[in-house]
């Protein structure tokens, strides 16, 4: 979704002063240093049509949360891929993913270099959630953890804050404070009554009606499907609109939450943990309605950078992993360089013509 720059156009002033370091007349740096000169109103226009330029008339008519329930109904089961910035946004738009994931581990590990255990907080959050909004209109689902607060007060400014800066929906668990990730040993658990309020909370909270409020339990590891079974219930009484249950380690437990909630049921297929690398095929027979990968290219990605840095390290030379990786002309292409381009060029030709 198109959104203005976080500064408006009229509180700038009318022309920035050449930059001291850009003094070169030819070349990128020459270009850019007399672009400084281009009032601000003219760069508001042509960084707001550059990035309109990707999006459909239809797509800026409707909420966040209606294009995520639209993709919903459209894909069964609906895969939702994680995008750790984005780049990596684009990278799943392009790839035709109807929604994209914000991962809370993904944030604390790729933003913040910290585990996931509850360090990161609303606004680690939210500057990644702008970054990838400004950019990409593809419906964002955001991992919220426990709602960034102990009260009810907590949960209900997180969820206005999604919604402001333009996530689609949001899951948020019944973990404890010092929450671990979903598929590490000795996960500790709140009350059902505190999870329920949680929910309510949210519900009471949102601003769009469309923005889709999804409760995770992790109580599967810690009290046995049956209670987090009862959980999802009561989650789904209290507003929920979808249900997330943590760590399932068989197709039969999926069924049994989809028997009992009657909400989409989201199936949360990530590497290296509880549940087995189900298909979508086999989870659309089990009734799942969304799958999620939450950090697939995310790791891959990490792989890569440490083959790279490994090559570079010990031949004094990346020519021997270059084919491994993506060419400018890609990058370019992926995140619409030669659209701003032109934008540019154009200002640049009116101006001589002056």
């Amino acid at each position: 979704m198109c959104r203005k720059p976080a500064i408006a156009a009229a509180t700038r002033p009318a022309a920035l002063p050449a930059s001291p370091v850009l003094t070169r007349d030819s070349g990128f740096s020459g270009r850019f240093r007399k672009a400084w000169h281009i009032p601000c109103s003219i760069w508001f226009v042509l960084f707001t049509n550059a990035y309109a330029m990707t999006y459909s008339a239809s797509d800026l008519a409707r909420s966040a949360g209606a294009r995520f329930r639209q993709a919903l109904a459209d894909e069964h089961p609906l895969q939702v891929v994680g995008a750790i910035n984005a780049n990596h946004a684009l990278l799943a738009r392009r790839a035709g993913y109807r929604a994209i994931y914000l991962s809370g581990g993904g944030v604390a590990a790729g933003s913040l270099g910290l585990p996931d255990l509850g360090i990161s907080n609303l606004d680690d959050v939210l500057t990644d959630i702008r970054r990838i909004t400004d950019v990409c209109d593809t419906p964002l689902l955001v991992d919220v953890d426990t709602g960034f607060g102990a009260s009810a007060f907590n949960v209900a400014r997180t969820t206005k804050s999604l919604i402001k800066f333009g996530a689609a929906a949001m899951h948020i668990e019944d973990q404890v404070g010092a929450k671990r990730c979903g598929h590490r040993p000795n996960k500790e658990i709140v009350s059902q009554g505190e999870m329920v309020d949680r929910i309510k909370a949210a519900v009471d909270a949102r601003t769009d009606d469309n923005f889709v409020i999804m409760a995770r339990t992790d109580a599967l590891a810690v009290e046995g499907l049956d209670s987090a079974i009862e959980r999802a219930v009561a989650c789904v009484e209290a507003g929920a609109d979808a249900i997330f249950p943590e760590a399932m380690t068989d197709l039969g437990m999926y069924r049994k939450f989809v028997d009992a909630v009657k909400v989409p049921v989201l199936a949360n297929i990530t590497e290296f943990g509880a549940t087995p690398l189900f298909t979508t095929e086999e989870l659309g027979g089990a009734g799942v309605s969304m799958v999620l990968y939450p950090l697939s290219a995310f790791r891959a990605m990490n792989k890569a950078a440490e083959n790279v840095y490994a090559a570079i390290r010990r031949d004094g030379t990346q020519k021997n992993v270059v084919d491994t990786m993506q060419t400018r002309a890609e990058l370019y292409e992926s995140i619409g360089y030669h659209a701003f381009e032109q934008k540019l060029d154009a200002l640049f030709a009116q101006g001589k013509g002056k």
